[in-house]
């Protein structure tokens, strides 16, 4: 079969379609659809997904096959974290060497993101959004960073899926043209806040509930049905199961791990 797509180029349209928001937590990833949509291999397949995962995007069952990671919430604050220390420091270390090239490569990218928002491209106002922060950090020098940064945003972007982040597109464009006003003045010290409060802003907008019994979607199910419960009454058969046990105490240690 002739290989049209590398596994490389592969690992990254499956990339490209998280940040656009297009590939969901959870996501089965089937080696043989994927086969033959891009024309491949399976041995091509398991490269690209096995590259996504040492990069933290896929994960793999032996007995289930592969898919999309599920960050938890754990997971969700130590990407923001991490997120935080990279892309500050960046600025801090690297805003100096910021040329009028790259100045007018960041704010065609902003005009791009502007556009996307307006248009109600929300494929494209996605990844833009989040390829605003692996820009910077090319026009910033830094290519390591920038492929570091393109899988943290990448994780990220699965963890505003899952946990319904409501931060507003609009407002993370506007930030970003904060901080890009910031760097054009020579401001590295305004710059590095406005990016420590705009990641504060996304994450603080996540709705991170504490870890939910799993039980919880059986005791629901499961629940007595009044009128069931009368008609056994009635019939003398006694009440039955009348009700479930309530889920375990959780302790406060607990609930803060």
């Amino acid at each position: 079969m002739p290989q049209t797509v590398s596994s490389a180029e592969l690992a990254e349209r499956l990339i490209d379609a998280v940040m656009a928001g297009r590939l969901a937590p959870g996501t089965r990833l089937g080696e043989q659809q994927l086969a033959d949509l891009f024309e491949v291999s399976r041995t091509i397949v398991r490269e690209a997904l096995t590259r996504l995962t040492v990069r933290g995007v896929v994960e793999v069952n032996a007995r289930r096959g592969w898919f999309v990671v599920t960050p938890s919430p754990n997971d969700a604050r130590e990407a923001f974290e991490a997120r935080r220390v990279i892309e500050t420091g960046l600025l801090l270390e690297a805003a100096h060497a910021l040329t009028p090239a790259s100045l007018r490569k960041l704010r065609n990218h902003l005009s791009r993101e502007r556009l996307a928002i307006d248009t109600e491209d929300a494929a494209q106002r996605s990844w833009l959004l989040g390829d605003f922060h692996v820009c910077l950090a090319e026009c910033l020098g830094n290519g390591h960073l920038a492929d570091i940064l393109r899988d943290l945003t990448t994780r990220t972007q699965l963890i505003s899926m899952l946990y319904q982040s409501s931060h507003e597109a609009s407002h993370s464009c506007d930030e970003h043209v904060e901080i890009v006003d910031a760097l054009e003045r020579g401001d590295i010290d305004g710059a590095v806040l406005l990016m420590r409060q705009h990641l504060q802003h996304i994450a603080s907008e996540l709705q991170l509930a504490a870890p939910t019994d799993p039980l919880d979607a059986m005791r629901n199910t499961l629940a007595p049905v009044p009128a069931a419960v009368s008609r056994r009454l009635q019939a003398g058969r006694g009440p039955g199961v009348t009700h479930l046990p309530a889920p375990p105490s959780t302790t406060a240690k607990e609930r803060n791990s």
